[in-house]
């Protein structure tokens, strides 16, 4: 009885709030403008500084031969013998280079670094916009060891809203399963508060920046 009589206090307080609507208290408080001061660099430098204060590591390329120049060198250096790649035109790329690489089932598990594209970078957050309707799908982005990621200039947004907008406009309504946002390496401080990298995903995040002009 007394649940009974609580719950029904509760719903009469709801049923006279809802046919006494009380005025609002701040009638002209702006909801529309942006909370964030402007961003005063350009995009591209602004998503450099974000992206590697998050611990990624950010690779600038004037042009396509710049871009696979850099490519060899940081393969050179990390000795990655097994890599991984889906997308037609990346797979173009690596062939122009002479990169080995697979993109056989069979070799998934055993890979060293996985190629993707993206869908955008958010400069503000050095952020990138992933997801489900690439060609790479969802076990690109969280399963390689290494990840390097390619984009271009004509895909850096200011901002997360900026983001999701261009992505609406891009599927329109068909819009993927799967939309998600990657902020630098995997990483975790759930056990004993130590810093742990490459915990859920990615040990070492890649952009390779091509200028598009």
């Amino acid at each position: 009885m007394e649940e009974t009589t609580s719950r029904e206090k509760i719903l009469k307080k709801i049923r006279n709030a809802l046919i006494s609507k009380a005025e609002n208290p701040y009638p002209s408080l702006d909801t529309e403008s942006s909370i964030y001061n402007p961003i005063e660099d350009s995009l591209d430098i602004t998503f450099a500084q974000e992206f590697t204060k998050a611990a990624g590591q950010f690779i600038y390329c004037e042009n396509n031969d710049e871009l696979k120049e850099n490519l060899i060198s940081l393969i050179s250096e990390n000795n990655w013998e097994n890599i991984y790649c889906l997308d037609k035109n990346i797979k173009k790329t690596l062939n122009d280079s002479e990169i080995h690489f697979s993109s056989d089932e069979s070799d998934f598990s055993s890979m060293e670094v996985g190629i993707t594209n993206c869908e955008f970078l958010i400069a503000r957050l050095g952020s990138i916009m992933v997801s489900s309707k690439q060609t790479s799908g969802r076990r690109m982005n969280v399963f390689p060891p290494s990840h390097i990621i390619f984009a271009d200039t004509s895909q850096i947004v200011p901002d997360i809203k900026h983001a999701l907008q261009a992505i609406k406009e891009k599927y329109k309504n068909n819009l993927p399963s799967l939309i998600s946002v990657i902020t630098g390496p995997s990483r975790t401080a759930d056990i004993e508060k130590t810093l742990v990298m490459g915990a859920h995903g990615p040990k070492n995040l890649f952009v390779f920046l091509l200028d598009k002009q």
